[in-house]
């Protein structure tokens, strides 16, 4: 436990941000939206529809921009100091470490491994840690690799740790050459361990072309006449540390799990998995600290868990009140840098109020938080108060509200009395462990309700966020450098799209639950600008329509000859308002070393995943609300990377290449860049539709510009009209575009 003298240094310090300078952009963005905002009701009456349409439309910015400029307001993050951890902690608490995984297909085991190897040769102890991997897909090939893991982390993690190996992922360890210089005990054994490694990649290949290996032994068995969606729970035990005394070479337990599934039953997708892990690690080591990391993200600061720690033992801020440990996600084979730049300025804003939204990966829990434990049922000492102990550990509610197994029971008031009562031997436990992954088990319960990972969103993880904040809980950001975790992210196109509509549909499915952000500012314990913080997030959604309408805008005022901008001097509230954003997104981008193309491919997948993912994404709400149909959470694809770590080599040639399939996520961006290609020619050839003239309040050069603007930020898809294969727009998606093309530039003429 940690020392509690004050006399002592904090063993972190949460950093404010003051940025007033930026402060002063956000507020500069904000007035001249307000300023275009006021002409066009001044000049409402002088116009016709489409004038109406953008009013409505740039209200919607606004009210986004709004909510940026809150969120951005005060940016914090904090610090850990780890000189000073082992000065003050005697002895470190345990961590149960969680991966997860459900595609053999879509998330190659060698990928999947090379995350659990990463997490058990991290600097902590082993007798401290426990790794526990839930395969979804109840797939032999996982349980197979993880078997062979288990046989290569006694050689990999007592490697790792003698010579203070920083990358701990093998597969990006073994991409750097041997430095030559290096001694010669080392490289003896650098060169064995990469020979071992490669011997393991090799059978987990092997294995996936060849189930001959299923016939090997009894320990299969369970995986006979076994489906993804129907079979019982499997709970093994790969490897245990008996030894238990912290040793450099010993590796920290290792459990396989794969919950129940029957056809007919909801299983609540990674929620339902995360909350299966929570209750089996319960029952088996019951640390009171749980990471949650996907099978794609390694460990890559080895410090990770160190680093957590101090913030969880003490620091500057009130030490009992953090509830989670979140850090960023970074990815090391992609060069659109958008999703760092929204964690570094909109994350780290959040970071400043409540603290940080859980981002499903690289985040570290305290397990009765996750019970739903609230900040008002502590004394200022951390303990249960008195109240609380009579009301949460009656043993009527304690079954009812975490299920009828009586070891689970126990566990969990050894959990919110912060008692560690880890099983001697984690095999006495299986069976309890597949009791509490029965169909069933949560049926009546407060499972996904208000324990766990909360359900009814594909979200689950902001959904989650939501109801720890709800319960007063804070949270803390930690950016490290080098960063803690690493992960892959989808390549632009198909992929991409189907998991930016799984996180838009998700924000949106939690505005229509009772974790509404609105309703916990009001009636709960969230913040209010942390609410508008998650306001911000959840309507990601709802931004598609008006940024659907202002693309076709220009385009709509060229071909009707209306009006859509300011005329005269005050044009210039459009052009300073463009200029200033663009410049500012830009620096931002350029501030956190990425390049101008980086900017401009981010600034136009946003475009493009808004007007296509995005506005689907409210169709499967639509849809669920009406009871027609669920929404679905998609495996996102993973893919290895092959460049090396240190090298500065970026991603292959085609990486900035945007791919298409027969998808409708790609028919909105082909009907508008076709519509803004149609009015640009209408505007060069002077075609003046219906004899009207271009002068007076007509349209101009501006509305003219706007278009090349719209075609500027879609110009994978104008890409796509000219290429082939993978990289081309398919034809049924392109003859599907031109008639609704027809179509608008008909009804923009005749209106």
């Amino acid at each position: 436990m940690a020392d509690s003298s004050s006399s002592l240094l904090p063993l972190c310090e949460r950093i404010s941000y003051k940025r007033y300078f930026l402060r002063a952009v956000d507020l500069t963005i904000l007035g001249l939206l307000f300023s275009l905002l006021l002409y066009r009701i001044r000049h409402m009456s002088q116009n016709d529809t489409a004038w109406i349409v953008a009013f409505l439309c740039e209200c919607c910015f606004t009210f986004v921009w709004l909510l940026v400029t809150s969120t951005k307001w005060s940016p914090a993050e904090h610090k850990p100091y780890l000189d000073r951890l082992d000065e003050r902690v005697h002895e470190l608490p345990s961590v149960d470490m969680f991966v997860t995984t459900a595609d053999t297909v879509r998330e190659p085991p060698v990928l999947v491994l090379n995350t659990v190897l990463s997490l058990l040769a991290v600097n902590y102890p082993a007798n401290k840690l426990a790794c526990y991997v839930s395969d979804d897909g109840c797939s032999p090939l996982t349980y197979f690799s993880l078997k062979e893991t288990s046989k290569f982390a006694k050689i990999w993690v007592p490697f790792c740790k003698k010579y203070n190996v920083r990358v701990r992922a093998p597969f990006r360890y073994f991409l750097n050459p041997l430095n030559a210089t290096e001694d010669s005990e080392f490289s003896r054994e650098w060169e064995m361990t990469k020979r071992e490694y490669e011997e393991l990649v090799q059978k987990v290949e092997d294995a996936t072309g060849n189930s001959s290996w299923l016939d090997a032994g009894d320990d299969f068995e369970a995986f006979s006449n076994t489906k993804p969606s129907d079979h019982s729970t499997i709970v093994k035990v790969i490897w245990e540390n008996e030894e238990g005394v912290g040793d450099e070479k010993e590796v920290p337990h290792f459990v396989y799990i794969s919950r129940e599934k029957k056809p007919n039953c909801l299983h609540h997708y990674k929620a339902g998995a995360m909350n299966f892990l929570a209750r089996v690690s319960g029952l088996m080591t019951n640390a009171p600290y749980m990471l949650n990391v996907d099978c794609d993200m390694y460990a890559n600061e080895a410090d990770v868990v160190r680093q957590a720690m101090c913030i969880f033992l003490g620091g500057s801020m009130k030490q009992n009140d953090c509830a989670f440990v979140q850090f960023p996600q970074i990815f090391y084979d992609s060069s659109i840098g958008e999703l760092v730049v929204l964690q570094t300025y909109v994350g780290g804003g959040i970071a400043g109020i409540q603290g940080p939204t859980y981002a499903g990966s690289g985040c570290f829990h305290t397990r009765r938080v996750m019970y739903g434990l609230s900040v008002d049922d502590l004394d200022d000492d951390g303990n249960l108060s008195s109240l609380a102990t009579r009301k949460l550990l009656a043993e009527e509610s304690l079954e009812k509200k975490f299920g009828k197994s009586k070891e689970m029971v126990k566990s969990m008031v050894d959990a919110l009395q912060r008692k560690s009562n880890p099983q001697d031997t984690l095999t006495n436990s299986i069976e309890a462990a597949q009791e509490v992954g029965h169909c069933h088990y949560e049926d009546q319960t407060s499972w996904g309700k208000t324990v766990g990972w909360l359900y009814d969103s594909t979200t689950e993880d902001a959904h989650t966020s939501v109801g720890i904040h709800s319960r007063g809980w804070t949270s803390s950001y930690i950016s490290p450098e080098p960063p803690a975790f690493l992960g892959c992210m989808p390549l632009g196109g198909p992929d991409a799209m189907v998991q930016n509509r799984r996180w838009a549909t998700g924000f949106l499915e939690i505005l229509c639950t009772k974790q509404n952000p609105l309703i916990g500012s009001f009636c709960k314990k969230l913040r209010f600008r942390q609410s508008l913080a998650y306001l911000y997030l959840f309507t990601w959604a709802l931004r598609s329509i008006p940024e659907l309408f202002y693309c076709l805008l220009p385009a709509y005022c060229v071909l009707h000859n209306s009006t859509l901008f300011p005329k005269g001097v005050c044009i210039g509230i459009i052009v300073t308002l463009v200029g200033i954003h663009s410049l500012y997104t830009l620096w931002e981008f350029m501030s956190l070393g990425f390049s101008v193309s980086s900017w401009y491919a981010s600034q136009s997948f946003w475009r493009i995943k808004t007007t296509g993912s995005w506005l689907f994404s409210i169709l499967d709400i639509i849809l669920k609300l009406l009871g027609i149909s669920n929404t679905v959470f998609i495996v996102t694809k993973k893919t290895i990377s092959k460049t090396r770590v240190e090298s500065g080599d970026g991603p292959n040639k085609d990486s900035d290449k945007f791919e298409f399939d027969g998808s409708l996520f790609f028919l909105p961006g082909t009907f508008i860049l076709l519509v803004n290609l149609t009015a640009i020619a209408c505007f060069l050839t002077g075609l003046h539709w219906l004899d009207r003239s271009y002068e007076g309040s007509g349209s101009s050069l501006i509305e003219a510009c706007g278009c090349i603007v719209v075609v500027m930020l879609f110009l994978p898809f104008l890409k796509g009209l000219f290429e082939k294969g993978k990289y081309g727009i398919p034809l049924s998606t392109l003859s599907k575009a031109a008639f609704l093309a027809a179509l608008f530039v008909v009804f923009s003429v005749r209106n």
